[in-house]
């Protein structure tokens, strides 16, 4: 299995049956390419050693358009009718979460270089501790440490 498109095709049946399981009833080709992904990604991830590759493609595939569907449910509740004064409210806030964001964005960057990629392994790739733990070769109670430190230095230099 190391062309994409083969794999693609095979599971093509599984994606569909997926779409049915979870009763979707609209956006399709949005769901046949979050599960396209998810394949691609599972392809990626996939060690023979821990098993047949089929259940872990029906897992990733699954997991990738509950994802999807959360993402669009989201998406969904913010994009609600407001009023002329709720919006200038909206406004308002979405100005303060901009500058606010910005302040991140700079105590990020203050940030040593292999606190940064933990920071990014935790909270944007959302890998475990144990996962973050074994990529640094310490302890997982050495990886809470770390983080609670690093986040200690954040809200410090947001403070300031």
């Amino acid at each position: 299995m190391t062309n994409f498109e083969e794999v693609l095709e095979q599971f093509e049946p599984m994606i569909s049956a997926c779409i049915r399981k979870l009763c979707i009833y609209k956006n399709h080709e949005l769901y046949r390419q979050a599960g396209a992904i998810a394949l691609w990604k599972a392809l990626v991830k996939y060690d023979e050693e821990r098993g047949d590759f089929a259940p872990y493609a029906y897992r990733s595939i699954y997991g990738g358009m509950l994802d999807e569907l959360k993402r669009e449910k989201r998406q969904e509740e913010q994009v609600d009718p407001v009023e002329d004064d709720e919006l200038a409210f909206l406004l308002e806030q979405s100005l303060e979460t901009s500058l606010l964001r910005e302040d991140v964005e700079i105590a990020v960057e203050s940030l040593q270089p292999n606190e940064r990629e933990l920071l990014m392994w935790i909270f944007v790739e959302g890998i475990s501790l144990q996962q973050a733990a074994t990529r640094v070769g310490i302890s997982i109670p050495g990886i809470k440490k770390r983080r609670e430190r690093i986040l200690a230095k954040l809200r410090d230099r947001m403070d300031k």
